[in-house]
């Protein structure tokens, strides 16, 4: 099938949700990991494969492919099994619905309560001239939440709106769950793979009692979280660097959240 080759970031949701669907149909792959606070996605070298200057890319034979979602539905047309998709069309829209919403809304909520909660502060710890080189690298739809986000935390305007996402989200999984154990009924997914990583991300924040609270999901999110291709692409690719910057914020996003859901 010809060679496969990732680049990606370890702590990268988009990431790390094509790398479970790379361990789910067990592709051999080579990675090039990017460092992204040093600017390796925003190099020139990179940029001609990705213009967008996010990861993941995947060059499968030469030909680079952007767009995690495109990639794992690509991922599935060249390598059809084992099956990602239902059979049915329906569960096949149902699981595209799942994923555009990623796109659309989710992805973007994930940024911003990443960074209120906890990327703010590798960012706050650059020199001034270096942070306002990466804020000016940002593509200009991104520059602006990114900074209030960096210089506000969890008092930025667009961190409530992230966790009332987060919470119709998890509210609509519960919904959907009721007709099957995977997302799109009772076929596991493409859709659960995709969404393994934000509800990890959700973990590692201390954002999860959302979660906690519906069984529904949380049932789903141990099952997902028990199959091999998880511990593969995700578990395995933590970053404790990372993972020390989320625990030791763990404690005052739980209460942030929790007086914002009582303002509600």
């Amino acid at each position: 099938m010809g060679r496969v080759v990732l680049y990606h970031n370890d702590m990268s949701v988009c990431a790390a949700k094509v790398r479970m669907a790379l361990a789910e149909k067990q592709i051999v792959w080579d990675g090039v990991h990017l460092n992204l606070r040093a600017g390796d996605a925003q190099q020139p070298e990179y940029v001609r494969l990705n213009p967008g200057k996010v990861v993941p890319t995947l060059v499968h034979d030469g030909v680079p492919i952007i767009e995690s979602n495109v990639i794992i539905e690509y991922l599935e047309d060249a390598w059809p099994q084992p099956a990602l998709r239902p059979r049915s069309a329906l569960g096949k829209a149902r699981m595209r619905l799942w994923m555009k919403q990623l796109d659309e809304t989710v992805h973007g909520a994930t940024i911003t309560v990443s960074t209120c909660v906890a990327f703010r502060y590798q960012h706050l710890e650059r020199a001034p001239l270096d942070y306002q080189n990466w804020l000016a690298n940002l593509e200009p739809t991104r520059r602006e939440n990114a900074r209030l986000a960096v210089e506000l935390g969890m008092d930025a305007p667009q961190f409530g709106m992230a966790l009332t996402r987060f919470r119709q989200l998890v509210a609509d999984m519960d919904k959907a769950l009721e007709g099957g154990p995977w997302l799109a009924g009772e076929a596991f997914s493409l859709a659960d793979i995709a969404y393994a990583p934000y509800m990890t991300r959700l973990m590692h924040l201390g954002l999860d009692d959302m979660v906690k609270d519906r069984p529904r999901v949380s049932d789903w999110q141990g099952r997902l979280f028990a199959r091999p291709s998880y511990a593969e692409s995700n578990v395995n690719w933590f970053n404790p660097k990372y993972l020390e910057i989320f625990t030791g914020q763990n404690d005052a996003a739980r209460e942030k959240a929790k007086t914002m859901a009582r303002a509600l």
